[in-house]
């Protein structure tokens, strides 16, 4: 039986509305299996032409890729780029040095100084997001410690995915419908992967979900169903 949903506001896309229904769930574990979840409350939603978007922090929960910051201890570089970092009113972003130390673990303390060092050149030439770039190891998927998540996981900073397009093919062949993964705050949504039977590209996906309906805080919709409408006004 398909749990608790409701609807969020429709978004008008390339001449068709596109309705999107949010999944609630319980609060998922780490390491919890997606598939019982998706069968019992995402499948019975399910019509002809669906695509399901899921949340990267939920995927990222399940495959267990989570830090808890008991084991995070900034250092002296993570203090120092953090200083760099833009800030914003309503997410934490990288502004945390906990946050930032857990990218340094992943690109190692070489790299990432060398990101800042370049990052920071071009930034006075008006370049952006060079220091993210250069890091790599996909760190600005890195989410987390951010107070307004639901407990316990605003303890824990999440990895991303280790494969989102490898996720979104394995769900995909489970539900039998596309699948795409989010990445999805307050301050913008990325999809961070796709399988291969989307009725739209990445770009399109992206516009019709850029409002991050699943939301930051506690409201469990880790799942949504979109369904392509009518034309707007129903003409």
């Amino acid at each position: 039986m398909a749990g608790p949903a409701h609807l969020a506001p429709p978004v008008e896309l390339d001449g068709h509305v596109w309705e999107r229904t949010l999944v609630h769930t319980h609060l998922i574990h780490i390491k919890e299996p997606l598939e019982p979840l998706l069968d019992e409350q995402v499948r019975p939603l399910l019509k002809e032409g669906d695509w399901v978007a899921m949340s990267e922090k939920v995927v990222a929960i399940s495959e267990g890729r989570v830090v808890h910051y008991s084991v995070v201890r900034p250092g002296p570089l993570a203090k120092l780029i953090v200083k760099g970092t833009r800030k914003y009113e309503h997410d934490v972003a990288f502004s945390d040095p906990r946050k930032m130390q857990v990218a340094i673990m992943q690109t190692g303390s070489t790299r990432a100084a060398f990101a800042m060092v370049v990052g920071g050149v071009t930034k006075l030439f008006g370049r952006h997001g060079d220091f993210y770039r250069i890091a790599g190891h996909r760190i600005a998927e890195i989410d987390g410690f951010n107070p307004d998540t639901v407990a316990p996981f605003n303890e824990f900073a999440m990895l991303g995915p280790a494969d989102p397009d490898k996720a979104c093919a394995s769900y995909a062949s489970f539900l039998g419908h596309p699948v795409v993964i989010i990445d999805g705050n307050n301050i913008n949504v990325e999809v961070l992967g796709a399988s291969d039977d989307m009725p739209v590209d990445k770009a399109a996906a992206r516009l019709i979900l850029l409002d991050n309906p699943m939301g930051q805080g506690e409201e469990l919709t880790p799942f949504v169903v979109v369904h392509r409408g009518g034309v707007p006004g129903g003409r």
